[in-house]
């Protein structure tokens, strides 16, 4: 694609951004991810007693992205609800990760039908249960993510043992397990693409809204953390409500990275139907 092109597409995606109220719908789906956090923490490490991780592998997780004061929060209130842990704690979790993640889905899903100019015809029961069956898919790439670098460990020990290699394969082997949580992750958004939009499409026509959140996610999420962690003071500004202001920030930056994956993905593929590129 040629600088030109380029150029022109950062233009459309700018208005298309300001048409579709993209800032709006961002904070949408920061106040459903705040919603669904919790619910869904509860669910995977309820989960754990059936799994070789511990809820350390899961906040570790977490912590690679999050700023270091919404970690704060987000391990004070795990435990806190985990104190009260009993033996409904897992259907409760089941239960509120899917109604309140289904609702994250649904605004996504209306993000997207905007990308694409489409409206919403799906029954109420067929969109509800598509948002279903996506954060029941999520759960399960996400136990994927969590457990690759556990056995990933263990496989690496086992080749180094078997031929005798040297420590350099196990750092570049851990390197490698690292990166499939990015190669995860572009699985993830792929398939909200694909699925989500109330749109027929082929595949390859979401890979680059699917890059762009991928690489734009992880790289705007360091970045905020290093700015928070380094050069913000939001606890001097808002008190204890500083840690959910930052939770809540870092929720919008990430709502605005899927909404304009979702949008770049709707401009080429109306450039393609009029046969622009």
């Amino acid at each position: 694609m040629s600088n030109k092109k380029i150029w022109t597409l950062a233009k459309d995606l700018y208005n298309r951004f300001k048409e579709d109220e993209l800032s709006r719908l961002s904070a949408e789906l920061a106040y459903y991810f705040l919603l669904s956090l919790f619910p869904f923490l509860i669910f995977l490490i309820t989960l754990l007693a059936y799994l070789p991780l511990s809820e350390a592998d899961v906040l570790a997780t977490i912590t690679q992205y999050a700023p270091k004061e919404s970690m704060v929060l987000i391990e004070t209130t795990l435990n806190q609800i985990l104190s009260n842990q009993n033996g409904g704690l897992l259907s409760f979790g089941i239960i509120a990760t899917l109604w309140s993640a289904s609702n994250g889905i649904n605004a996504i899903v209306r993000a997207l039908n905007r990308a694409y100019d489409v409206e919403e015809d799906r029954s109420f029961l067929v969109a509800r249960g598509m948002a279903v069956v996506l954060t029941i898919a999520m759960v399960f790439v996400i136990l994927i993510a969590l457990l690759l670098p556990v056995f990933g460990k263990q496989i690496g020990l086992f080749i180094s043992a078997i031929y005798g290699l040297s420590d350099e394969f196990l750092s570049i082997w851990n390197a490698i397990r690292w990166l499939l949580s990015g190669l995860i992750l572009f699985i993830v958004f792929s398939a909200l693409y694909f699925i989500a939009p109330n749109k027929r499409l082929q595949i390859k026509y979401v890979l680059p809204g699917s890059l762009f959140a991928t690489v734009g996610w992880i790289i705007v999420s360091l970045a905020f953390s290093f700015y928070v962690s380094n050069f913000s003071n939001y606890s001097g500004t808002y008190g204890s409500l500083g840690g959910i202001i930052i939770l809540m920030i870092w929720f919008y930056i990430s709502g605005m990275i899927i909404v304009l994956g979702g949008e770049i993905n709707g401009l080429l593929h109306k450039r393609k139907e009029n046969s622009i590129y």
